[in-house]
Formats: C-alpha cells, sequence, structure tokens
C-alpha cells in the first residue's frame, strides 16, 4: 500500500518472505529486517526464528508499542546474539490516501457492542495513529453511540499509561479526535458513486489499492489484477475525485497523448546515438504504456456495468430517496425499477434498504409489497433479512442525529437552492451527514451535548488539526468530502479513519 516492490529493491532488498511460511532456507549472508505487527503470535514466530536463525543479522521493527515481557522474551531465545535491534515505528494502521485510514476491519461489533477483540485492535491502531502523526489530542465522541464512548476511553487509557511517549511539543491549539459511529449514517454506503475512486470501489472493489479484474470479459492476463495508487501513478492521482464523464475525457486525452509518443515503427536505430535515446526513453514509454491499458481497461469496464445494470436510472432514484422528500413520488419510482429486469438483485435491495431508511415510519409505507416484490424476483428471504437488519443498525430509533430534516429555515433554504442549482448533476447530490458534522466543528458550533468531550477540558479555539475515525467503516464518498473540505479551509487539517473502507456489498 505505501511502498512498490521496485522502490524496496532501489534500496537493495532483494528478498520478500512472511516469518510464517515454512521451509525458508537458511541465508547466512543476508541479513533481516522484519516489520512486524507486535501480537502475541509474531513474538512466539520470531522466538521460534531467533532460536534457530537463518540469516546473519536481524534489525526488529514493531509497528507498535511491545510489552516488556515479550521483549524480555526475545532477549531469552537470542542465544546467538543476532538481533542488532528492536524498535517501535508506529505504522499499525493502512494510509489509504494522503488524508485517509483504515484497519481492514470487517464486522467490528456484535449488535450494539463492541466485540473485545476488535476493540482491542482499533485502540491499537488508533494510538499508532497518534503516535505516527505525534499527536496527543483532545478526544470528543458520539453520545448517542455507546462503541463510540467505549473506544474513546480506551484511547484515553492508553495515552495516559503511555504518557512518555505521547509527550509531544504543545500546540498553541491541541488537536482533536472525533469519534462516530457508522449507524448514524447507513444511507453514504449504500449509495451509487460517480467519482474515479469511489465508483472503482463501489463496482469493482478496492483491496489494499488492489483491483480485481480477473472476471472482466476477455481480459489479458497482465490485467488480471492492477494496482491504483496515487503514490505513483499520475494519473489517477490527478483523476481520483473527478466525476465520470471527465475521467472519460481525460483518457481520451491520455491515450492520444500515448499515440504521439510512440516510437516509430520503422524507426531506423543506424547510429550508437539512436540506440542510446530509444534505450532511455523505452522505460517511460513501457510505464505510459501500462498506466494506458490499465485505466482504458477499468474505465471501459466500469461504463460496462453501468451500462449493463442500468446504474444511471438506480442511481437517480437512490438521489432521490437520500435527497428528497415525496414519498409517493419515490415509491412510484422504486416499484418501477423492482419490476425492471435490467436492475440487478443487489441494485433492487439496495433501493428497498434506502426506502426503508428514509420512510420507516411514513403513515402510508409501501415497505411491506416492495419486500414482497424482492421476494418474487429472488425466490428466497435473504435479501428481505438483510433490510430489516440494515434498519435495525441505522434506523431513527438507532441514530443519534437527524439525518433527513434539516432543523431550521436557513437549513431548508439552503437545500432548495443547492437543488436548484444542482440540477445539472442529478447523480451527485447527496452529502454525507458527516460533511456537515465536519463543517459544524471546524466553526465551533459542533454541540458538546451531543458530542461531548471525554474529561473536564474543552477546546477554546476553533480546532485546526482534526482526526476523524468512524466505527463501522468509512466511505470514499467521505474522503472526497474530507479531501474538499481540506481545500476551502486552510489552516485545517482533517484525516479520516474507519474500521474499514465500505461499499455497498462490504
Amino acid at each position: 500500500v505505501v511502498y512498490t516492490q521496485s522502490e524496496i529493491l532501489q534500496r537493495e532488498v532483494y528478498l520478500f518472505e512472511r516469518l510464517d511460511s515454512p521451509n525458508r532456507e537458511p541465508m547466512k549472508h543476508l541479513k533481516a529486517i522484519c516489520f512486524l505487527r507486535p501480537t502475541k503470535e509474531n513474538v512466539e514466530l520470531l522466538v521460534q526464528e531467533l532460536r534457530r536463525p537463518k540469516y546473519s543479522v536481524y534489525f526488529i521493527y514493531f509497528s507498535n508499542v511491545i510489552s516488556k515481557s515479550d521483549v524480555k522474551a526475545l532477549a531469552e531465545a537470542d542465544e546467538q546474539e543476532v538481533v542488532a535491534e528492536v524498535q517501535e515505528f508506529y505504522g499499525d494502521y493502512i494510509a489509504v490516501n494522503p488524508h485517509v485510514f483504515s484497519l481492514n476491519l470487517l464486522g467490528c461489533c456484535r449488535g450494539r457492542s463492541w466485540d473485545p477483540a476488535q476493540l482491542t485492535r482499533t485502540t491499537q491502531g488508533l494510538t499508532a495513529l497518534l503516535l505516527s502523526l505525534k499527536k496527543c489530542p483532545m478526544i470528543r465522541y458520539q453520545l448517542s453511540s455507546e462503541p463510540a464512548k467505549r473506544l474513546a476511553e480506551c484511547v484515553k487509557q492508553v495515552i495516559t499509561k503511555e504518557y512518555e511517549l505521547f509527550d509531544f511539543r504543545r500546540t498553541e491549539v491541541p488537536p482533536l479526535l472525533l469519534i462516530l459511529d457508522r449507524s448514524d449514517d447507513a444511507i453514504t454506503p449504500l449509495l451509487n458513486q460517480w467519482t474515479y475512486q469511489a465508483m472503482v470501489h463501489e463496482l469493482l472493489g478496492i483491496n489494499n489499492n488492489r483491483i480485481d479484474l480477473s472476471r472482466v470479459p476477455g481480459i489479458s492476463k497482465d490485467l488480471r489484477e492492477v494496482v491504483l495508487s496515487a503514490e505513483n501513478d499520475e494519473f489517477y492521482a490527478n483523476n481520483m475525485y473527478l466525476n465520470f464523464a471527465e475521467i472519460g475525457t481525460n483518457i481520451k486525452n491520455l491515450m492520444e497523448d500515448f499515440q504521439r509518443r510512440k516510437p516509430k515503427e520503422q524507426q531506423k536505430l543506424e547510429s550508437i546515438a539512436d540506440m542510446k535515446a530509444f534505450v532511455e526513453n523505452y522505460p517511460q514509454f513501457k510505464k505510459m504504456s501500462g498506466t494506458v491499458s490499465k485505466h482504458v481497461t477499468v474505465v471501459g469496464e466500469l461504463s460496462r456495468l453501468v451500462a449493463e445494470r442500468n446504474l444511471l436510472e438506480v442511481s437517480e432514484v437512490e438521489q432521490e430517496l437520500a435527497c428528497q422528500n415525496d414519498h409517493s413520488s419515490a415509491l412510484q419510482s422504486v416499484r418501477r425499477l423492482l419490476q425492471s429486469p435490467r436492475v440487478s438483485e443487489l441494485d433492487a435491495a439496495r433501493l428497498v434498504m434506502l426506502y426503508a431508511l428514509r420512510y420507516e415510519r411514513h403513515g402510508s409505507s409501501g415497505l411491506p409489497g416492495l419486500l414482497e416484490e424482492l421476494r418474487g424476483r429472488g425466490g428466497t428471504d435473504r435479501y428481505r433479512k438483510l433490510v430489516s437488519a440494515v434498519v435495525e443498525y441505522g434506523g431513527k430509533r438507532a441514530r443519534g442525529s437527524d439525518l433527513f430534516s434539516p432543523k431550521d429555515a436557513v437549513a431548508i433554504t439552503k437545500q432548495f437552492l443547492k437543488g436548484l442549482k444542482g440540477i445539472e448533476n442529478v447523480y451527485t447530490q447527496h452529502q454525507p451527514l458527516l460533511q456537515e458534522t465536519l463543517d459544524q466543528l471546524i466553526k465551533g458550533k459542533l454541540k458538546d451535548s451531543q458530542y461531548p468531550y471525554l474529561g473536564p477540558n474543552t477546546l477554546r479555539d476553533r480546532p485546526q488539526d482534526i482526526i476523524v475515525f468512524l466505527i463501522g467503516g468509512a466511505t470514499y464518498e467521505e474522503a472526497l468530502a474530507v479531501f474538499n473540505l481540506n481545500r476551502s479551509n486552510p489552516g485545517v487539517r482533517i484525516v479520516l479513519g474507519g474500521t474499514t473502507i465500505h461499499n455497498t456489498r462490504r
């Protein structure tokens, strides 16, 4: 996710092994650098390794705080004195974008409370993040969420216990950690996306920057799995937050630029200088050709899926459900799409979920009828159960915030004007709840009664360094909102994290 293999090769690291892979050959002429999470299993594997070392010297780096007793166990195993150093190098999380991180955890809660192992892992991930960014924050959490309070307390405990590690130079305005719960906004992860990165994750799935394209009709062998990383792919870096229509145009320009730079087939390599020029330009050309074929394939597959699953029409109805308040029109639209053979089962279920979240308490709710149609389509009760699970998770009873109704006249006017202004793009009217929450926070208007501070101290000034963490997963739509907030608020830095990065399937 952070380093490409070729970058590591440039540092003269030639062999990559996992500590748990059996039958590794002893290579006493090599030095080993170990980078590990400080788990019981890893320490045990390392103890076995040091008892029978396969390499001449070991440099051991743990991605988080390691206990004294574990260090002692390693020291006792190191009878041949092959360990040159042991260090803590805080990186116990996945850096997804420059302002987004994930812990790659799916299903962190059981019902409304933490799975204990996941709570421990999340606490470790968050404290490692704070240590790597050198932040000792004040903590606020969502009052309506028991898991948010528990996590806030656990992080605070670690900061108190490891106070020497957290003794950073004080900034004028202390950093702020805001802990939120996904169940407050179950709408955002259920919507189709129309910006490049979010769309790739929604339709193809991004897993540690890797995209699985093996199901694409007629795909060539070397494109079955591709890496999309803004760190070393300029086209992706420039396009990840743009709308699908703009990406189409940019792909076309990329293709034309590539055609112009193609080495002429009939180019005569007569002199040494010709050959030298060809060899010098070839790697650049090869890299560009890889970038072009990768993005043409990805965008081509996205277009195919949009057409095949009729997603423009589906997305328009999703946006109507999320952003407007016209029950009878919404119900008609959902019914119409449920009857269309071009709408996939997943998309049909998603529409019913959105309808259920939006109109669960409506006097003339059409939900029973929609659930019957859903069952008629698939012939099973599977999606029906999922719909009620989603409502139980993120319905009105579960939410601490008012997800749908703007509270005052100003907000209603704003929404109306936004509706007028946003007519040219009906597919991206929705803004995640997180955007409003962070906007309030930046302006110093986020209510203490709903998002209390942990402990007696409160922030007098407006926050400048904000880390916001979503229990139950963040989305790329929220990543886009944070990217835009960072751009439009100079002097404010926001980092977004989640237990995972969701798309509808997840």
